[in-house]
Formats: C-alpha cells, structure tokens, sequence
C-alpha cells in the first residue's frame, strides 16, 4: 500500500469557503485563499476544491479563484463544480488544478469520464460519488446531494473505472458534517471493488477516525473539511499520531 495522503477540503459557495451537516445548513468557514496558504504549511498532501452549487445554478466553476488558489500552493490541486466538457476541464488546468473531478455531468453523461481521460490521462479524472444509505442500499446522488439516481453506489464505481477514471472520492452522505466517522462499509466496499485510488470522505471528527478508515478499508487517502477549517486537527498532529499507530503517512 502506498503512504495514505491526508487532504483538506475547500467546499466553495460565492467565493467563500463553507460547511454544512447531511450537505445542508451551510456555514461560513473562512477564505478559501487563507486557508490553502495554512493548509500548506501544515503539510497537507493535496487541497481538494468544490464549487459546490456550480451545478445547481447551471453554472461554471470559478476559474479566477481556481487560479488565485494554485498560485499559493505547491501540492496536487482537484477542482470540481460544473464541469461538462473537456473544454471546461481545459479552463480549469490552465488555471491551476493538477485533477478535476465530475459528478453529475459524469451521471448525465458518462462518456465525459472517457473523453476527458483521453485528453489529459487517467490521472487528471477524479469522479466524486455522492451517496446515501437508502433502503438498504446505498445509492448515487447527483446535483449537491439534492437527487437521488437509480445507480448503486459500487457498480457506479466500477463502471466510473472502466471508462477511464484515475481515482474515486467517495462521500457519504449520512456521515458527511457529522463528526461521527467515515462510513467504514461502503468504503470498504468500493475500495474492494476497484483497483484505483478511493479517497474516503464525510463524517471526520477526531484523529481515531482517520485511523479506523486506514486500517479497516483499503482507501488511499482520507478527506476532511471542518475539523481543519475550525482548528480542531492540525494537520502535523495528526500525521504524527497516524505514524505512532504504524500508519504510513507521506
């Protein structure tokens, strides 16, 4: 197993970093620019970035806060928020990101994975799986969490890989803001059922559950947005604990 990354992450809503619980009741949590450059510092492995009502407002991602943020950080840099075409994807390199990442417009439309790893490579194509334990099942949600689709989450994954994608960041939405934990399970899962990086994301609360996704699913990296943005974890600490705990960590 490759060294496990640790990766703050920048939901973005008019120009603002902000934080919800279950993608809702959103809350101020600083300036995305200010909170790269500490992120830096603190020594995270790669800055995540998402505009996340590009999609519902029918728009854009924000392509000069892209570009004010890459010119601050010297790590991998994901973009993601209404991309769906290459051309948007070639905006957004040209800004700064290293990766984007596709949800709804990969849903919508599923050749976009193909078409953008064929342009830029494997690498470039993160496709973020929100979902939701449902029934039983836990499912795939498009547009901010809003609508749920008719996909399972792991046959998702897959087919997200066999058309090209480079890495999968999972979301579950039942932890996402809670504090509580990742969702161990559908981690697992879809970790088991893939063979390209899965970054575990919603529910971080404390230094433990970092560890309990390291050790019980085989993602390769673990996300968090509030925890950082509050100061809860320092970023040091936390690899420092991680490495106590016989974690490699980068």
């Amino acid at each position: 197993m490759l060294k496990r990354r640790i990766i703050p992450c920048l939901d973005i809503k008019d120009g603002r970093t902000v934080k919800g619980i279950n993608f809702i009741n959103l809350i101020d949590a600083g300036d995305p620019v200010e909170l790269a450059k500490e992120y830096i510092k603190q020594g995270a492995d790669e800055l995540v970035f998402l505009d996340i009502t590009a999609t519902i407002e029918n728009r854009k991602t924000l392509a000069g806060l892209v570009e004010r943020i890459a010119a601050e950080i010297n790590i991998p840099f994901t973009v993601g928020g209404g991309t769906d075409t290459v051309e948007d994807v070639a905006i957004l390199i040209k800004a700064g990101a290293d990766k984007v990442t596709v949800n709804s417009s990969a849903v919508r439309r599923p050749e976009l994975i193909s078409e953008i790893a064929g342009q830029f490579g494997n690498q470039c194509v993160v496709v973020a799986i929100d979902t939701k334990f449902v029934d039983e099942e836990w499912i795939v949600f498009v547009n901010g969490g809003r609508t749920s689709t008719s996909l399972k989450t792991v046959s998702w994954a897959h087919r997200a890989e066999e058309l090209g994608a480079g890495e999968i960041l999972l979301t579950s939405m039942n932890n996402d803001g809670t504090r509580s934990g990742f969702s161990i399970d559908i981690t697992g899962e879809v970790s088991r059922n893939v063979n390209i990086p899965v970054i575990a994301s919603g529910g971080a609360g404390s230094m433990e559950h970092f560890r309990e996704v390291f050790n019980n699913t085989g993602c390769s990296a673990a996300l968090a947005a509030s925890i950082f943005h509050f100061g809860d974890i320092d970023i040091r600490d936390l690899k420092k604990y991680l490495k106590n705990e016989n974690i490699s960590v980068r």
